[in-house]
């Protein structure tokens, strides 16, 4: 019999993506996708169970169907309509759920969980370069940074009881690209950008056609271990800005906090401390291991990532208010839409 793989948050644009390359994956006989929304694209061949991880049916689900390998993406980097304590209760209890439904599962043989590089913080005593094993100087305090760093957390524990599961922690840069909605890419959509006064931090990005190929690689193949995943190359804040044709506004780090709430209210972007934290230090990780171990090089540097979401950022404007999105862009298949929340 061929492999059953369950995917979470499929009603995004990377879950749905996704579900269409494991549909033709060699070796795949059943695909099913989880979402509490449905997807606003076709899933193929795949099947959707509307299903909410924080709930203990998840585990029915998984045992019904046999499933031998769960890719979990429900973890969501923006507040959705029910604000920060629905994004936390999504993205913690939700992840516990599921990691106690699948430690439950005998057919359960390959567990891959999309998490980030926000869990290295982000601070003035931050290394060049993070390695899979730097541990941050400052550990995440708020926000989708220290969700991350949770459920990292319990995924560890989840390891040491199910030794006998091919566990893949895949920590993303930021995902720049066509569909995908985010703080970093609403950030550079502004006609004024803000900068920390006194500081241009080094950036880095992650095209979505190649955290699709990762995820996918990942799914279908057999990779233990935590892996960075980003763009070769890094890009200054002002590089960025100067790419996108957007001034920026230089402000102190606590104006910034200050004026987070205007901001919000104004142009609907969020300055949370972690993206503070991000525009003041920045982040660059090391892909060693990705390209040695998990054999898989970028297609996209950081700067083509960028300039691959400028031109369909500026795609997007010159589109008539009745010209639907394309499903497809840019490398995605089946992209769809999250009605709840960011869109990685």
């Amino acid at each position: 019999m061929g492999r059953v793989v369950l995917v979470t948050g499929v009603a995004r644009t990377l879950g749905g993506a996704l579900v269409h390359e494991l549909n033709a994956a060699p070796g795949v006989d059943r695909v099913i996708g989880v979402d509490v929304v449905p997807p606003r694209s076709d899933l193929g061949r795949a099947e959707f169970v509307r299903a909410d991880i924080r709930n203990p049916i998840i585990a029915k689900v998984i045992g019904a169907a046999e499933v031998d390998t769960v890719v979990h993406l429900s973890v969501t980097s923006a507040p959705g309509a029910g604000g920060r304590a629905a994004m936390k209760e999504l993205n913690v209890i939700g992840t516990m759920q599921l990691l106690a439904a699948c430690q439950k599962a005998p057919s359960l043989r390959r567990l891959v969980v999309k998490s980030s590089t926000a869990v290295y913080g982000a601070s003035p005593a931050d290394p060049a370069l993070f390695t899979e094993g730097t541990q941050p100087k400052v550990a995440p305090r708020s926000g989708f940074a220290k969700d991350a760093s949770e459920v990292e957390a319990y995924l560890r524990g989840f390891v040491r009881r199910r030794s006998d599961v091919d566990t893949t922690v895949l920590r993303f840069a930021n995902i720049l690209g066509p569909g995908i909605e985010s703080p970093v890419a609403a950030l550079f959509r502004l006609p004024v950008i803000p900068t920390i006064l006194g500081y241009d931090a080094r950036l880095q990005f992650l095209h979505p056609s190649d955290a699709l190929a990762v995820l996918r690689e990942a799914a279908t193949g057999r990779h233990r271990g935590t892996y960075n995943v980003a763009g070769d190359g890094v890009l200054l804040l002002s590089q960025a800005a100067r790419r996108a044709g957007r001034p920026t506004v230089p402000v102190a780090g606590v104006a910034a906090k200050v004026a987070a709430p205007v901001l919000r209210k104004a142009v609907g972007v969020t300055l949370t401390p972690e993206l503070i934290g991000l525009l003041t230090h920045g982040r660059v990780v090391d892909t060693t291991k990705l390209r040695t171990e998990f054999g898989y090089t970028p297609r996209y540097s950081t700067a083509a990532a960028f300039e691959a979401f400028l031109a369909g950022a500026s795609a997007d404007a010159d589109r008539p208010d009745d010209d639907p999105l394309p499903p497809a862009g840019l490398g995605l298949v089946g992209a769809g839409g999250n009605p709840g929340g960011a869109d990685v």
